[in-house]
């Protein structure tokens, strides 16, 4: 699929999704570059700031099936994945089938499960399959999870595991709204649930059009090494317990594409590794201070590596 139609298709989508949700047309656009990339997406911020509006308003713009699932501390592995269960009549095993089998998964408040019940979401988030009683099932090749979550430090959740932060592409925060957005907040809901009047924007097949033309766009061995030296810059940092893995590389690289192609570009710039990069680097870097001092590091890292001047389209 061209660029350009990948632009404009963004745009309407994103048109769309701010009919519902106010002030936060950038945090779509990137939740849909993680989308393109074939990536999942993690949302944490505060209660009632918007965390499953977002997830439900994008599921609710595409064509695919979504199902949610509310996790809590009583969660087993088999509500998420399912299970094998014993037909009496039959005298078979019937397999019947968890959530986790659909095209959007919604992981409502994640971190309030054990890591047990995380643990679950491990497999499909990597290799997009399923393993139950020893077989292996696909999921579908457009699966992606958008799990929302409140702050570590909310009473009833639990931190999430370093190989769970690791295969959410993007970690994304809403925010507070400003003064304006908070009053068009109250108008569009005050008489109105505007979600429910959504229709889809995108259909499963133009999804996986878009996932794999961004693949195509140019990334220049210059950008390549750039996106090289910055992990290799977290990895050397004393203020890390370690630096980014190969698969946050490979995903920064993929987001790139995505967000170039969004942008209606045909190859990737140093500026969209750069603004990329705490999206899709911070959760995963293990800091040895506060939590807040371990994005501004990054960023000052981001900094103190020089960015390559080439013509980017060759």
């Amino acid at each position: 699929m061209d660029v350009q139609k990948i632009r404009e298709k963004s745009e309407s989508f994103v048109k769309e999704a701010s009919s519902v949700i106010v002030g936060k047309d950038e945090e779509i656009r990137l939740l849909l570059t993680a989308l393109y990339s074939g990536g999942h997406v993690l949302i944490e911020d505060l209660p009632g700031t918007g965390k499953t509006m977002l997830a439900r308003t994008v599921s609710a713009l595409l064509s695919g099936e979504m199902r949610r699932i509310q996790f809590t501390p009583d969660l087993m592995p088999s509500d998420v994945t399912g299970l094998n269960i014993y037909n009496q009549k039959s005298g078979e095993f019937v397999l019947v089938k968890g959530p986790i089998f659909t095209d959007i998964l919604l992981a409502d408040e994640i971190n309030r499960a054990t890591p047990r019940t995380q643990s679950a979401l491990l497999e499909a988030m990597q290799e997009r399959q399923v393993t139950i009683d020893g077989k292996r099932l696909p999921l579908a090749d457009t699966f992606m999870v958008i799990a929302t979550q409140n702050p570590v430090e909310t009473t009833g959740t639990y931190p999430l595991p370093e190989a769970q932060l690791d295969r959410f592409t993007m970690k994304l925060s809403l925010g507070r709204l400003s003064e304006e957005d908070e009053l068009k907040l109250i108008d569009r809901f005050m008489n109105d649930e505007p979600i429910a009047r959504l229709e889809p924007v995108m259909s499963s097949e133009t999804l996986a059009k878009i996932q794999k033309s961004v693949k195509g766009v140019h990334v220049h061995e210059a950008c390549r090494r750039y996106v090289v030296k910055l992990a290799n810059a977290t990895r050397e940092s004393s203020g890390f317990k370690s630096g980014v893995s190969g698969r946050a590389v490979l995903a920064l690289v993929a987001c790139a594409q995505s967000y170039a192609a969004l942008k209606g570009r045909e190859f990737v710039t140093p500026d969209d590794i750069k603004y990329l990069a705490p999206f899709v680097w911070a959760h995963r870097l293990s800091g040895t201070g506060l939590k807040s001092e371990s994005v501004k590091l990054l960023n000052n890292l981001i900094k103190g590596v020089e960015a390559p001047v080439e013509e980017w389209s060759r």
